[in-house]
C-alpha cells in the first residue's frame, strides 16, 4: 500500500467508542494485510508461518489500541509486532534456527538493514514478490491467482468465486491445496527465465485485483479505490521491471484507461451510472492520455495479446467525448478478435453487448441468447442484465422487466441489486 493511500484513510484516534475503534482496526487490517503477510513471509520464508504471526499481531492490535489509539503507521506497527511474536516463538520453541538466521539478518543492523530500512525500502515491492513467489509452477494456474487473490488482497473465498465464476467451497479447497503444495517450495523471488514465466499468472493477479476494485462485489462501496490503486501501482512496477513485455505494458494500459471512468461510475449516493449515461467531463483524461501512451508502446512492441486487445476496446470509449460518438463497430470486431485469442463465455457476452450498439438489439440477442445455456454464467447477474437492456430496446417491456429482476436476485452487491429493480420498476409492463 502506498504512503499516499495511508494518508488518505485518517488512521488517527479521533473516535469516542471502543466500537468505532474496532471498525476502523479492521478497515486498517484490510488495507494492511497484503503488506502484513508479504513482508512476514520475506522474514519467515514460510507463507504458512507468516499468516499466523499477522493474524496473532492483529489480536494484539485489538487488545491494545483501543486504549492506546490506532498507530500513524499501523502496518510497521504490525510487521514489527509479527517479527517479535516470530522470534519468542522461536525461542520458545528453540527450533526453525535457520529462520531466526533469516530475521536477524534482515533486523541487524550489523549483518543487514534494520526493520525499518525493510518496511521504507520498499514495502511494495514485498507484495508483488510475494505474488511471484505464490504463482509457482507446482500450482495450476487456477490455484496460483486464487492463493494469491486470498492472501495478498485479502478477498473472501466468495469474492474470489465470484471472478471465477464458481462457489466459495470450490475456491475454499483450490486454496488449502495450493498452501499445501507450497509447505515444501523455496519462498524466494526467481530470478531471469524463471521469473518471466510466472508472468501470466502475476499479470492475472493484477487484473482481477483491478477488477475487485472496479466492479466491486461486496463492502459498502461499488467502486474500491484501494484495490484499484494497489493494481495500478503493482502494473506500473511490472513495466519497470518488464518493460519489454507488451502484455505487462498492455494490462497497465487497460487499468489506466478502465480506472479514468471511477469519478463518473456512481452518482452522489454512491449508486451505480451506466456508461452511456456517465457524465464524461467528470473523466480522469491525464489517466486516458497515460493509458493510450502504454498502449501505444504496447503496439510498438507487437502486442496484440488479450490485456492489449482489452485495452484497445477501452481506448474506443476512452477517445469518444460522448457515447454517441464511440465507434461500436470497431468494439464489437475487437471482442470477436479477443474471442478468437481467449475464449470465454464473459467475452462472448461482452461482444453481444457491443454487436447489439453496432448493428441493433435483434443482432445482440442472436449473440447472447446461445450464451443462456451457459452453466458458468447460470449466476452471472450481468447476463440477464444485458438481456434486459437488448429486449428494453425492442419495446419488450415485460421480458425485460422480467429479466431484471431476475438479475437483481443474483447480483451480489447491494446497490446494484436496488439499481436492477429500480430499472425494472421503471420498465412497467402488462403483467
Amino acid at each position: 500500500m502506498t504512503a499516499g493511500l495511508r494518508a488518505a484513510t485518517g488512521y488517527g484516534l479521533g473516535v469516542s467508542t471502543e466500537t468505532e475503534i474496532r471498525t476502523r482496526i479492521s478497515a486498517v487490517w484490510r488495507r494492511e494485510a497484503a503488506i502484513v503477510v508479504a513482508t512476514l513471509t520475506r522474514l519467515t520464508r514460510d507463507l504458512g508461518v507468516a499468516e499466523e504471526l499477522a493474524q496473532e499481531a492483529l489480536v494484539v492490535a485489538l487488545e491494545r489500541w483501543p486504549t492506546t489509539g490506532i498507530p500513524d503507521n499501523p502496518g510497521a506497527w504490525l510487521v514489527t509486532t509479527g517479527r517479535h511474536l516470530a522470534l519468542d516463538r522461536i525461542r520458545r520453541e528453540q527450533l526453525a534456527e535457520r529462520k531466526a538466521d533469516v530475521i536477524r539478518e534482515h533486523t541487524t543492523p550489523a549483518e543487514g538493514p534494520s526493520i525499518e530500512d525493510v518496511l521504507d525500502d520498499p514495502i511494495g515491492d514485498d507484495v508483488l514478490r510475494l505474488a511471484f513467489i505464490a504463482c509457482a509452477p507446482v500450482l495450476s494456474m487456477d490455484a496460483r491467482v486464487a492463493l494469491t487473490l486470498r492472501v495478498l488482497c485479502g478477498l473472501s473465498t466468495d469474492e474470489i468465486a465470484r471472478a471465477f465464476l464458481t462457489t466459495g467451497p470450490t475456491i475454499g479447497q483450490r486454496i488449502v491445496r495450493a498452501k499445501r503444495a507450497l509447505a515444501g517450495e523455496p519462498f524466494e523471488l526467481p530470478r531471469g527465465e524463471a521469473l518471466v514465466a510466472r508472468t501470466a499468472s502475476v499479470l492475472q493477479v493484477v487484473y482481477l485485483v483491478f477488477n475487485e476494485g472496479y466492479s466491486a462485489t461486496s463492502g459498502e462501496d461499488l467502486v474500491r479505490r484501494d484495490l484499484c490503486g494497489e493494481a495500478l501501482r503493482m502494473g506500473r512496477m511490472l513495466v519497470s521491471w518488464l518493460p519489454g513485455e507488451p502484455e505487462v505494458v498492455g494490462l497497465l494500459a487497460l487499468m489506466e484507461i478502465q480506472h479514468s471512468r471511477a469519478p463518473a461510475r456512481t452518482d452522489a449516493e454512491g449508486n451505480p451510472v451506466l456508461l452511456l449515461d456517465q457524465d464524461r467531463d467528470l473523466w480522469d483524461r491525464e489517466a486516458i492520455t497515460r493509458g493510450l501512451a502504454a498502449l501505444t508502446r504496447a503496439h510498438l512492441l507487437g502486442g496484440r495479446g488479450p490485456y492489449v486487445l482489452q485495452a484497445e476496446i477501452a481506448a474506443c470509449h476512452g477517445r469518444a467525448r460522448r457515447a454517441e460518438d464511440t465507434d461500436w463497430s470497431a468494439i464489437a470486431a475487437l471482442y470477436g478478435e479477443l474471442a478468437a485469442r481467449s475464449p470465454s463465455p464473459v467475452v462472448e457476452l461482452n461482444r453481444a453487448l457491443a454487436v447489439s450498439m453496432a448493428e441493433g438489439p435483434e443482432a445482440g440477442l442472436a449473440v447472447l441468447d446461445p450464451l443462456l445455456g451457459v452453466p458458468s454464467l447460470a449466476t452471472y447477474h450481468l447476463l440477464p442484465a444485458a438481456r434486459a437492456d437488448m429486449l428494453l430496446r425492442l419495446g419488450r417491456l415485460d421480458e425485460a422487466r422480467s429479466e431484471l429482476v431476475r438479475a437483481a436476485a443474483l447480483a451480489s452487491h447491494p446497490r446494484d441489486r436496488e439499481h436492477l429493480l429500480a430499472r425494472a420498476r421503471a420498465a412497467g409492463g402488462t403483467s
